[in-house]
């Protein structure tokens, strides 16, 4: 039986309307091949792509509103 060091998994939570929330720290790769590091205890991941600082969430989502009078 090989051995195996055995990590814990990385906990990700979807927000409806929101980011992704990762359990830091993290490394993010972005389209362009940008690395992006965050030694943060959660990361907030943009979803929406509206944020400024792509691919971090800056919370731009909060100030659309849809066309129904909701928020995004």
């Amino acid at each position: 039986m090989p051995t195996e060091s055995r990590r814990e998994a990385t906990r990700v939570v979807v927000t409806q309307g929101g980011p992704v929330l990762v359990d830091g720290p993290v490394e993010l790769v972005t389209e362009d091949g940008t690395v992006v590091r965050s030694d943060r205890v959660v990361v907030a991941v943009c979803a929406c792509r509206r944020s400024k600082r792509f691919p971090l969430c800056d919370t731009s989502h909060r100030r659309r509103v849809r066309r129904g009078g909701s928020q995004e």
